[in-house]
């Protein structure tokens, strides 16, 4: 049976004042289990991890462990375009306790796939936790090959991918390749139900900081066959979907989780709060989704928006 299945939340790092707000992340775990959530991601992209330091990353894992304190599994972010430094953290998150780390390419130094093959070896050597790879080619600037997937599931602590290629082809491919037992997660929340359909097992999900609930409905109605079930929570998360990418990842979510009373919107630059336009957009999509009520009447199809 695979492990690391369902709907997991790529979460946010809130902030106050410029500082990290351990307490209410911490409030956030809370509420993604409470909410369904199967599983937990600290320290990803959505996490803004460019600009966090290697304290504030570190504390942030062990928060999350802590708080989830075995309930659902963690999925550490450990990655880097220094191997050294994600050698380091996948050793720390290891030592603290995560079920799995998520490894993105390494980023901007744009390395063969040769190379990005001796990155994920080094970590795999190095530790001993499952590694999640995480192609994400339009942050990255580079693109880790079906080829290169295939060869690093060869490697003993390789046990999945995180793909946000938005290629569904590439899922069949793996899935061929390597059967049912190497784990296929979406990143990239508008194509989840066609991913799932084309051999996937989860989503590393921006939406469901928003809209956990939903978004752990979508995969039980999948696993379950209930096809009206999965048809409902596909359609009402659609216009999250799209707004929720509207301005760059995670203001837009941070705006929602402000008007949800979860957190306050605060980034770090060089990311900033949303425009109007994109707030009253994401106001709409919440509505839609039934989490949030505007007062006025919601428009009745997805479509137009």
């Amino acid at each position: 049976m695979t492990r690391f299945k369902g709907s997991y939340v790529a979460l946010v790092t809130p902030f106050r004042k410029g500082k990290v707000d351990v307490d209410a992340f911490q409030k956030l775990v809370e509420w993604h289990i409470a909410s369904g959530t199967h599983g937990l991601v600290p320290c990803g992209t959505t996490g803004e991890t460019p600009t966090l330091s290697e304290s504030e990353h570190k504390s942030l894992i062990k928060a999350c462990i802590e708080a989830a304190d075995g309930r659902v599994p963690v999925i550490a972010g450990t990655g880097s375009n220094s191997t050294e430094t994600a050698v380091d953290l996948a050793r720390f998150a290891d030592k603290s306790g995560a079920d799995g780390i998520l490894v993105v390419t390494p980023y901007y130094n744009k390395p063969t796939q040769e190379g990005l093959y001796q990155h994920y070896k080094a970590i795999n050597d190095a530790q001993g936790l499952p590694i999640i790879l995480y192609n994400v080619p339009g942050r990255t600037g580079v693109d880790l090959s079906v080829e290169s997937v295939i060869r690093c599931a060869g490697l003993k602590r390789v046990a999945g991918i995180k793909d946000a290629s938005v290629d569904l082809s590439r899922p069949l491919a793996i899935r061929v390749a390597l059967g049912d037992d190497f784990i296929q997660l979406s990143g990239e929340d508008a194509t989840v139900a066609a991913y799932l359909a084309q051999g996937g097992h989860g989503c590393i999900s921006v939406t469901a900081n928003v809209a956990p609930r939903i978004c752990a409905d979508l995969h039980i109605s999948w696993q379950q066959k209930n096809w009206k079930g999965f048809e409902k929570a596909r359609d009402a998360l659609l216009p999250l979907h799209k707004y929720l990418f509207a301005e760059t990842n995670p203001s837009p979510a941070k705006y929602c989780l402000s008007r949800l009373g979860k957190c306050a919107e605060e980034t770090r630059l060089p990311l900033v709060p949303v425009t109007a336009p994109t707030r009253a957009k994401l106001d709409e999509a919440m509505e839609f989704a039934g989490i949030f009520k505007l007062g006025k009447k919601t428009l009745k199809k997805a479509g137009k928006r």
